[in-house]
């Protein structure tokens, strides 16, 4: 990693967030910042996959992340050790019902092979399997696989699970991945119903179960105990980010957030801002917690929402509520109470300017919660072909390799300018609750099962 330049406007707090990146390339294993850069999103082979399953990229096949899954599961943590009590199994008074109505029927309208296909024990390490990338080998049934009737009860089971504009972001993303299949001219592999759904456990009021959707920019990890609801973690993305032109014309994503994380960072005084703003320039992907980093090392960056005024801590939880907010109403009210119980463990940090054009990325820690939103480099939009036929000269970065600086203080890709049109957030349950591990671990000590 390249030492910071005293010159670049890189404020001392950096050398936390850098220490902290440093880490979580230890943790994870078997992908570093160099292979992060390098799963980017590019089509790789010309040989086609089979009915909705989009063919393997190079770094499908060389199982780039898959060594991560072989270490047990611990959890996003700020020192390597776990919080625990975080976490208890309790009543919430906000009823399930209608999400395992809906998953019941989501299973009964497929076929027994599709049934087999989509199933899995509730402990299984498919939770954990999942890319935010569109070359990439997923399980389960898609859209494109199903037939009308299946996608309208697959479908159902998203809106009974999602709150209104949760359902509307992921609805969008599915929209504007059709967009860059339209403007790639390549919608086998990238359209709006290559999307797949996998359930784990069995739909039940008493006993530990789930749900997941897996494509490209579109992660959703939706786990059940009574009725509690952990979903984390959950990946929005997008490029484009607006569509102007095409079947989708006007749609747009992820706006609200870019637009109110710049808001809040403003309100932010001079004396505030140089304790948030920890890198002053954005470069590249900066976003640490994607996929395979479930054990991610990350620690506390930026300003304590404990030096916030309360006109500042409104609009910061009104931020916070747009990611918590995508699940239903009643569950998202639960998880903002365990939020605001962790205010003042909570810390905001910043990268990039704040004037009203830049790019930029941000970071929402607490122990009950983790959030980032990341301005990223070009994808297939920014490739050379047209996005198409594999990496460009040179291997998956171009001529040279990986960007200067490697993964640089910011993350991956530290060398490539960023952009608007490309936008990766991620929403985590940190102290070894993603998934509902935690709860899931509780449930089998006071309730011994069979494996």
């Amino acid at each position: 990693m390249s030492a910071p330049n005293p010159d670049s406007g890189t404020h001392p707090a950096i050398k936390g967030l850098a220490a902290a990146i440093g880490v979580a390339i230890l943790v994870i294993s078997g992908f570093s910042f160099f292979e992060a850069s390098a799963v980017s999103e590019r089509v790789q082979d010309p040989a086609p996959g089979e009915k909705g399953q989009p063919r393997k990229g190079a770094f499908a096949k060389k199982g780039m992340g898959k060594e991560a899954l072989k270490e047990p599961y611990k959890g996003v943590s700020t020192n390597g050790q776990i919080i625990r009590g975080l976490f208890p199994v309790r009543s919430t008074g906000v009823t399930t019902e209608p999400v395992r109505v809906a998953a019941e029927a989501f299973l009964a309208a497929l076929t027994p092979d599709e049934r087999a296909k989509t199933t899995f024990p509730v402990n299984d390490i498919e939770w954990r399997d999942w890319m935010n990338v569109h070359m990439y080998p997923r399980k389960g049934v898609s859209l494109r696989m199903m037939t009308a009737p299946q996608r309208e009860v697959a479908m159902a089971l998203l809106k009974a699970s999602l709150s209104v504009r949760g359902l509307k972001t992921s609805v969008d993303i599915m929209k504007l991945n059709h967009t860059l299949g339209e403007l790639l001219d390549n919608l086998h592999e990238m359209d709006e119903d290559l999307y797949f759904f996998t359930l784990m456990g069995t739909p039940s009021s008493t006993e530990p179960w789930g749900w997941q959707i897996d494509g490209h920019h579109l992660i959703i990890n939706y786990f059940v105990l009574g009725d509690q609801v952990v979903m984390t973690p959950t990946f929005f993305g997008s490029e484009p980010t607006v569509a102007t032109s095409g079947k989708y014309q006007g749609t747009e994503v992820l706006q609200v957030e870019q637009n109110k994380g710049l808001a809040f960072v403003n309100t932010l005084t001079a004396d505030q801002r140089k304790t948030a703003i920890v890198m002053g320039s954005k470069r590249g992907e900066n976003l640490l917690a994607g996929a395979f980093r479930d054990n991610v090392v990350l620690d506390y960056a930026g300003i304590k929402a404990s030096e916030f005024t309360p006109a500042q801590t409104e609009q910061f939880l009104d931020l916070i509520g747009e990611y918590v907010g995508k699940t239903d109403d009643g569950h998202a009210q639960v998880k903002m109470d365990d939020v605001k119980a962790h205010l003042a463990d909570t810390s905001f940090a910043w990268i990039g300017a704040h004037d009203p054009a830049s790019v930029f990325y941000y970071r929402i820690q607490s122990p009950v919660v983790l959030i980032e939103f990341d301005h990223q480099s070009p994808g297939p939009l920014g490739m050379g072909r047209g996005g198409l036929g594999g990496p460009p000269p040179g291997g998956p970065d171009g001529p040279g390799g990986p960007p200067p600086g490697g993964g640089g203080p910011g993350g991956p890709g530290g060398g490539r300018p960023a952009t608007r049109q490309h936008i990766h957030a991620i929403v985590r349950t940190p102290n070894g609750n993603d998934y509902g591990k935690d709860l899931l671990r509780q449930h089998y000590e006071q309730h011994p099962h069979a494996n």
